[in-house]
């Protein structure tokens, strides 16, 4: 059995997100209390900004596990995001032992963290993979939007993706939904729908987000 990351690790990654964001910018968290206060919660996260991971770790209710790519567990911040409860994830190839962790994550009852587009771009949800669905599906969690929107149009960022320093982030949680149809079924076709049924889900959230905080 492949070792489950630690709920304690994530509960110390989370106050260290949050000295960390609320000392660089200026989080409004929106929705938090949509977020089931118990079991298995899958948050999708559109990606846009470096911080959209430790963003929304600082800011949730609850200690989130998330999926990163294996390129970022770099010298000292191998171990540093192993201890936090972070998750490696080979995204070129089927990686099993990733796999097996974020579905530990699902079974304890934990908060797994996905940016379903599977890499930083636009953060408009266009194109979401198939991951999401079946974690959603096998792992028996609900899915829950979360819009990150910072102000990467805008001018005085000193790092390249950031926001300026002190910016505004509003980071919105929507309303927790079941990607699959009920059935429990996990064949190609079950998941190509609950995929497109999570797409669906994701935009509408991202436009509401939008509307709500004027992004």
């Amino acid at each position: 059995m492949t070792d489950v990351p630690s709920v304690r690790g994530a509960e110390v990654g989370r106050r260290i997100g949050v000295g960390l964001m609320y000392g660089l910018f200026r989080p409004r968290v929106l929705g938090a209390w949509r977020v089931p206060a118990a079991g298995p919660v899958i948050f999708a996260v559109n990606h846009s900004h470096n911080i959209d991971g430790p963003m929304v770790m600082g800011v949730a209710p609850r200690p989130t596990h998330f999926l990163i790519k294996k390129e970022a567990f770099i010298g000292p911040l191998d171990p540093f995001l192993t201890g936090i409860g972070q998750i490696e994830v080979d995204r070129h190839s089927t990686d099993r032992t990733a796999i097996s962790r974020a579905l530990g994550v699902l079974e304890q009852g934990g908060v797994l963290g996905i940016f379903p587009e599977g890499t930083r771009g636009q953060g408009d949800f266009a194109s979401i993979r198939a991951g999401l669905a079946y974690f959603a599906v096998r792992g028996g969690a609900p899915v829950v939007p979360v819009a990150v929107l910072g102000s990467s149009d805008r001018p005085g960022r000193l790092v390249k993706a950031l926001p300026p320093l002190r910016s505004r982030v509003d980071v919105v949680f929507g309303d927790p939904f079941e990607a699959g149809d009920g059935s429990g079924r996990r064949t190609r076709k079950a998941l190509d729908e609950a995929t497109e049924r999570i797409q669906k889900q994701l935009t509408a959230h991202l436009e509401n987000a939008r509307r709500l905080t004027g992004r």
